[in-house]
């Protein structure tokens, strides 16, 4: 790419995050010429898959004040959901290598992590990477009287849409010294790529805050010994509450896992393999340590961990409330990536949940990249802004609550990881790796205790790539 053509489009942009998002994002933006600048908080890469045996000092992060977390949020024993072959990048595959530390099917966050680090020594994105960083603010830089709210659209004093030149100021500081000086940089584009595992959430149950027993999140969950002996309560059904409920029975006295109404037949198989107790949702928590359920039953327990999810949040970012989280709705976002009227100077990455993450990650940073390069163009902010109300119409028609707004079923992930291969010409997700993906959630949800060591994949695997390439 010229000097010239870059001149043209969008030549510094900033990265939030160097998570796997944040790499696929940084290596596909340098791929195109552009300069890039990635900023991260931890003092390495792989974001999430990072592990850090500490923990934060609010068990439940529900104080507003807290800042982070700093320290990682997966635990000890954590493995992929998904084959590695699966999740890889589209052309870099996640292979075992003779000197693999966990060469497993379904290997540890370590093998992840190590991963990522090849990925970006092999692409040489360290270089761009400003560790112990963490970014405090992103904001549209002072243009006096623009960034005016007028309806659904963004306008000046003047009536007209803001035009394509709008930079950013990146505002950061030492993540570990708090009298640290904060910097200052400008950028005619920013992509976020924070992920959307700061921010634990946690159910409105009544008598929360009095329940006399410990709680914990579990982004602070790391290790079972805790728990030894103990009547642990586990809200939630996600793969982190079946993980924990896996280690919990082994050293637990009793475990009681609460869950929802379109999720108690599963819960029930597992407790059954478990040797477990289902219950229904909580109905309130009482003082003498109680924990009454809405199926009428009740447990007094010594511990509640709460496995439920993590709520979208955006702390650093500035968008004159362009650009907001409604009951975890990030919207207005076209295509779960480009706020229409800031579009294609911000962008984010990773919004959507229940996605093959990595290749997924890397079809979003392709389109994103191409765009602020200028080899492909956005629709006009108007037809964006018709798609993004004509998404929500139907969630509203089908009565899907705003919370779900970025969940995509299995059907609807693939359909939309090929458009987006399709507005940059690129290789869509191969037919091996579909088929692999839907054999696996299959086998978890009919064998869920032990669905990584038991299902041998390899062989459905070799004959759908042999057939993938007889068929090309």
């Amino acid at each position: 790419m010229s000097s010239e053509e870059v001149a043209n489009g969008y030549q510094k942009v900033g990265v939030i995050g160097a998570g796997a998002a944040g790499l696929v994002a940084a290596r596909e933006l340098k791929r195109e010429g552009l300069e890039v600048a990635v900023y991260e908080q931890k003092a390495d890469v792989g974001g999430l898959w990072l592990y850090d045996s500490g923990v934060g000092e609010d068990p439940l992060g529900l104080d507003p004040k807290r800042v982070g977390p700093n320290h990682g949020t997966i635990y000890q024993s954590l493995r992929t959901n998904l084959p590695r072959e699966v999740m890889g990048f589209m052309d870099y595959p996640f292979l075992v290598k003779e000197d693999s530390r966990d060469p497993r099917g379904f290997p540890s966050h370590q093998e992840v992590f190590l991963y990522l680090k090849d990925f970006a020594r092999d692409f040489n994105l360290l270089e761009l990477i400003r560790f112990n960083t963490r970014v405090e603010y992103v904001g549209i830089v002072n243009r006096g009287p623009q960034c005016v709210m007028n309806g659904e659209q963004v306008f000046d004093m003047d009536g007209d849409f803001f035009n394509e030149r709008i930079q950013w100021v990146v505002r950061s500081r030492s993540s570990f010294a708090a009298d640290s000086q904060v910097e200052e940089e400008i950028f005619d584009a920013v992509v976020v790529c924070n992920g959307h595992y700061r921010q634990p959430k946690i159910a409105e149950v009544p008598g929360l805050q009095k329940w006399p027993g410990n709680q914990i999140h579990s982004m602070n969950y790391r290790v079972y010994e805790p728990f030894y002996n103990q009547v642990v309560v586990i809200i939630g059904c996600s793969s982190s509450a079946l993980d924990i409920s896996l280690e919990l029975v082994k050293v637990a006295r009793e475990v009681h896992l609460s869950v929802r109404s379109k999720y108690m037949e599963f819960g029930k198989n597992l407790a059954n393999c478990l040797n477990m107790q289902a219950h229904s949702t909580v109905k309130y928590l009482d003082e003498d340590g109680t924990v009454v359920f809405n199926d009428g039953s009740s447990v007094i327990a010594d511990s509640i961990i709460h496995c439920t999810g993590y709520s979208y949040s955006f702390p650093f970012l500035d968008t004159n409330g362009i650009v907001t989280v409604d009951n975890n709705r990030v919207g207005p976002l076209y295509e779960h990536i480009f706020p229409p009227q800031l579009a294609p100077s911000l962008s984010f990455v990773g919004i959507p949940q229940k996605i093959i993450t990595f290749p997924f990650f890397e079809l979003q940073s392709k389109w994103i990249a191409s765009i602020l390069a200028r080899k492909t163009m956005l629709p006009s902010r108007r037809d964006m802004m018709k798609s993004v109300k004509e998404l929500y119409d139907y969630q509203e028609m089908i009565g899907l609550p705003k919370h779900f707004t970025h969940e995509i079923d299995e059907r609807e992930a693939f359909e939309h990881s090929n458009q987006l291969a399709d507005r940059t010409g690129s290789s869509c997700f191969e037919e091996w790796r579909k088929e692999i993906t839907k054999a696996t959630l299959k086998c978890i949800h009919s064998n869920p205790t032990t669905f990584r060591d038991s299902w041998s994949y390899c062989d459905t695997l070799e004959l759908l790539k042999e057939k993938t390439t007889m068929d090309n």
